[in-house]
């Protein structure tokens, strides 16, 4: 319940913040209204960030953010997701797609993730009799590297005037943890005169592999014991708007909220149960 209400919260903040101002990783990103055949880029310029919840790990400053995507008749690549339409039969798009896990960005800064950026306690109990040990506070800057993984999977979207219904379910294919991911997510995309606004909201389910290697700890990198992490459920929820300058030019504003309080009652590794993405500033498109 919690969690639910960080994020109504977060929302309703960002449509406050937004509309003032001239009143949006990779989630599941549905079809954009782009040209097929050609390249669509663009620079976000301006000031930003994205918050590191991991003990040790610093936030990233946002300053600017490249937009490239390509949409052929079937292939297309947009932000670092590559895809192969299965079907494109109006209101229905099913794709196959691959990406590398974004759980790396907060321990490697240049990773797809945050270049394209507009997408706990833990205790132990041997017996009845004996003490509880609380394993404490890890710093990831101590830890083991975490591999890039690279996961494929399917991807669906339903279109219905101005919403899009999305899931997805992607695997590692890569070997490194040897999990899996899946997302349902609800997007909508609305215009108050020249304003555009895209609000999102999803929930992620991660297993018990993905959490374990990403935000567990090895017996080698801990003091205490090795610590298995299970699976979760992970709401976020963003807000994306623009507010057109000239046929080139736009004034953009992004807010992002990712909970991770489910990870951080069994992780050490956070010191915040949720993750932030802001950015405002402009978008010149090439």
């Amino acid at each position: 319940m919690k969690s639910i209400v960080n994020i109504l919260t977060a929302l309703c903040i960002s449509v406050w913040l937004t509309v003032p101002c001239f009143a949006q990783p990779s989630e599941i990103e549905p079809v954009q209204d782009i040209t097929t055949g050609q390249w669509h880029l663009s620079l976000n310029t301006g000031l930003g960030v994205i918050t590191n919840p991991l003990a040790g790990g610093g936030d990233l400053p946002l300053v600017l953010i490249p937009d490239i995507a390509y949409y052929g008749e079937q292939f297309f690549f947009d932000n670092g997701r590559l895809g192969y339409s299965l079907i494109q039969d109006s209101p229905h798009t099913f794709n196959l797609v691959t990406e590398f896990n974004s759980e790396t960005r907060f321990f490697v800064d240049w990773h797809p993730s945050n270049i394209f950026a507009l997408r706990s306690e833990s205790s132990f109990t041997n017996s009845e009799n004996e003490l509880q040990i609380q394993q404490p506070s890890l710093d990831i800057r101590e830890l083991d590297k975490r591999k890039w993984a690279l996961d494929a999977g399917l991807s669906y979207h339903y279109s219905y005037q101005q919403h899009v219904f999305s899931v997805q379910a992607l695997a590692d294919v890569s070997g490194v943890y040897d999990g899996w991911r899946s997302a349902l997510q609800w997007q909508m995309h609305k215009n108050i005169g020249e304003l555009q606004i895209k609000p999102t909201i999803g929930i992620w389910y991660k297993s018990a592999a993905l959490n374990t290697y990403f935000y567990g700890v090895t017996e080698k990198e801990s003091p205490v014991r090795a610590i298995e992490v299970g699976s979760s459920w992970q709401p976020y929820a963003k807000i994306d708007a623009r507010w057109p300058l000239n046929g080139a030019n736009s004034l953009r504003f992004h807010l992002a909220y990712y909970d991770y309080s489910a990870l951080a009652d069994d992780s050490p590794l956070f010191e915040q149960t949720y993750s932030l993405t802001a950015f405002i500033g402009f978008d010149h498109i090439f």
